[in-house]
This record gives C-alpha cells, structure tokens and sequence, in this order.
C-alpha cells in the first residue's frame, strides 16, 4: 500500500508540476506571441492612485480532477467491501476540493490596481496587473490598449 500511495502522490506532483509550467504572465512587460506586430492605442495620463491587491491564482480543471481521482484512490484504500466504496466517494470529493482550494492560493500573487487620469479626454482608467514594475502616484504613464491586453507602463 505504501508503495502504491508514493507513486500516486509522485504522479500528482509531476503532473501539477508540468501543468504549472504552461501558466501565462499578467506582467506589464510580457508578450505572448500571439501579441507581436499588432498595433496598440497610445494614450498618456498620470498615475492616480496605487493600489495593492491580491490575484487569486486560476483553476484548471485537470489539476482538480486529478485531486479527486488521487483523492478517491487514497479513499479507496479504507477499509474493505462497503467501506472502501464510500472511502473512495468521500476521498474523491475530499481530494477535488482540496485540489481547487490549493490552485486558488497556491497561485496568487501580488498585483496592483493602478487608476490612470488620460490627458486627452480627462477620462480616469484602472487596470489591474502584476506588481513587476513601480509605478507611483503623479508618475506620467502609457496606457496600451488593444485585443484585450491592456497595460500601464512608464513614460
């Protein structure tokens, strides 16, 4: 039994190893390359407030299926006859829900709501991303729109 349950908890762990490795960047500094050569609307403005705050991390639906078929083996190892099958049930549900709890906070990260006032219409924008470049009240600013990709980069 001990054998099998490393093998099951290695298999988990190189499986939400490899699925991590494809997550995508909220970085300001950051182009996917399906973002290269298309053009983006300019517009500048001054940072108006800074706000810290928290990006909850993503659910993937795999990672929590997986969670819940460990789960359910783990489960599944308890007892024997009618006790195994309901082991497996409350494992399954033990192991998806756990999976989906861990992905949430295990995959947060520090970001800020920077609000911008744009010069030419006065109109004021927030955006939300990663807290990888410093940008501070009264600081002059880029906002970069386009295809859904908006950033707040320094002028």
């Amino acid at each position: 039994m001990f054998n099998k349950m490393t093998r099951l908890v290695l298999l988990g762990s190189v499986s939400l190893g490899l699925l991590a490795g494809c997550a995508t960047s909220d970085s300001a500094t950051v182009y996917s390359q399906g973002q290269m050569r298309h053009a983006q609307t300019v517009q500048l403005g001054t940072v108006i407030s800074v706000n810290n705050v928290k990006m909850e991390g993503q659910n993937n639906e795999l990672l929590t299926l997986g969670g819940a078929a460990l789960g359910g083996l783990a489960g599944s190892n308890i007892g024997g006859g009618k006790g195994a099958i309901a082991g497996g049930i409350v494992g399954a549900l033990a192991g998806g829900f756990g999976a989906n709890a861990a992905q949430r906070t295990i995959g947060s990260k520090n970001a800020l709501e920077v609000t911008v006032k744009l010069d030419d219409s006065g109109r004021m924008v927030s955006i939300v991303q990663d807290a990888d470049i410093p940008l501070n009240v009264g600081q002059r600013v880029r906002l970069l729109t386009g295809g859904g990709n908006d950033r707040v980069v320094p002028f």
